[in-house]
């Protein structure tokens, strides 16, 4: 009988070190994602900036080919 509860205790505590590692790893995942998020935000605010100005600056060069014609 003590080797039964002995073999139970022994999975029990096997079970609880994989689910601490789950823990870990799913941890880990949301923080990288959290990472990519940030980038990828970072980089659509550049994008957003560098249309901005690209969209002035083409407006500004019809603007000049019409006063030309």
């Amino acid at each position: 009988m003590s080797d039964i509860k002995q073999q139970i205790f022994q999975e029990l505590s096997t079970l609880e070190d994989i689910a601490t590692r789950l823990r870990s790893t799913a941890v880990n995942a949301g923080r990288q994602t959290d990472l990519e998020v940030a980038i990828l935000t970072e980089q659509v605010k550049s994008l957003r900036e560098r249309n901005s100005r690209a969209t002035e600056m083409i407006n500004q060069s019809i603007s000049i080919l019409k006063k030309l014609k």
